[in-house]
């Protein structure tokens, strides 16, 4: 990071007040206040399935929202993604698994020739069901699903999500320059849907599958020694995320793409202690709401900067007090959303894509 550094920008005085990793989550993901404080079950839609719906005319080939996630954390709920009011044919499609791995496949993409007639058939035949169906019942969520629908066959049936999906397609020396591991090869990915069309693509960073290493970030002193897993943790974590940041330059797509790399807090300036037995003291950090850090690259915005700052023991902004709304009118602004733009609620009541928040002048 620090070779690149003139490449991106840091913000470190985003905070909200939700500890909890559902409600954290929540807030983060959707940019609203959630009415419970944990859980991941959205009561409002992720950012990233208003993006589906308010790019939902672009027919690229690919889905519009896509979300590359650990093998066995596929749900849009895993991580506070769903669609909530909007319904499930915008929420992510979801891609799990290591794409580092020989077995890796992506689900739910490409025929075979001789299923293509079947499928064709069946599905006008499901198109005519849902006509019907939608005439005889008013519900929004439901009217949803013919979207839905004609998506998962454009899917089915595309060429471009094929060859988007395709890493043997990039050069050897670039699939190690981002880490032949689950999360370098996870941000390559990201980089190619987003250069084939993809509007809004999340990679995430959980679990490195390295031996000695916690399964995620969460750096309680209960649940393992911090400094111990870093080591591990962090040099896979630092190739991955610069090799995106130089990449995207390199490729001059740093107008046309935002890279915003976040969690859903940040962590306890103070150490905490928990006894590890024959192992030692092990030393953590709690959940951080208070102040969090988050790295932006791209979106034609400057770089090399560092917006904000925290108090001296770094537990509150000192200024420029932001929160994860402004970054989220930050990224509608770089996609041409209007966030003062109504969405209907399943009671067709209008909700502000954004109840509030401005972006980050910064950054523009």
């Amino acid at each position: 990071h620090a070779k690149c550094a003139d490449k991106y920008t840091i913000i470190r005085s985003i905070a909200h007040t939700f500890n909890d990793h559902g409600g954290g989550s929540k807030r983060v993901m959707t940019g609203r206040i959630p009415n419970t404080p944990t859980e991941t079950v959205n009561d409002s839609p992720a950012v990233c399935t208003i993006v589906a719906k308010m790019r939902e005319n672009l027919k690229l080939g690919l889905p519009n929202c896509i979300s590359v996630v650990d093998g066995g954390r596929a749900g849009v709920d895993t991580y506070a993604q769903g669609a909530a009011y909007l319904g499930r044919g915008y929420a992510p499609f979801i891609v799990d698994g290591d794409p580092s791995s020989p077995k890796f496949q992506v689900k739910n993409i490409g025929l075979e020739q001789e299923m293509a007639q079947r499928l064709d058939d069946r599905f006008a035949l499901l198109r005519g069901i849902e006509k019907v169906r939608r005439e005889a019942d008013t519900n929004p969520t439901l009217r949803t699903m013919s979207g839905h629908y004609e998506r998962a066959f454009d899917l089915l049936t595309s060429t471009q999500a094929r060859h988007a999906f395709d890493l043997s397609k990039e050069t050897i020396a670039l699939r190690e320059r981002y880490g032949r591991n689950a999360w370098g090869q996870r941000a390559l990915m990201a980089r190619r849907l987003v250069e084939a069309g993809c509007s809004f693509v999340t990679v995430v960073m959980e679990n490195p599958n390295i031996n000695g290493c916690f399964y995620n970030w969460d750096t309680h002193a209960v649940n393992h020694d911090n400094f111990s897993d870093m080591k591990l943790r962090l040099p896979v974590y630092d190739k991955a995320i610069t090799a995106l940041v130089e990449d995207l330059h390199e490729r001059g797509l740093t107008k046309k793409v935002l890279l915003v790399v976040t969690g859903e807090f940040g962590r306890s300036p103070k150490i905490s202690k928990a006894d590890g037995g024959a192992k030692g003291m092990r030393y953590g950090r709690e959940h951080w709401p208070q102040s969090m850090s988050v790295l932006v690259c791209g979106g034609g915005m400057k770089h090399g900067q560092v917006v904000g700052s925290t108090d001296k023991l770094g537990t509150h902004p000192h200024d420029n007090h932001l929160t994860p709304n402004d970054l989220w009118a930050t990224v509608y602004k770089h996609l041409e959303i209007d966030p003062h733009t109504n969405l209907y609620d399943q009671q067709n009541r209008p909700v502000a894509i954004l109840p509030f928040g401005e972006p980050i002048r910064e950054l523009l």
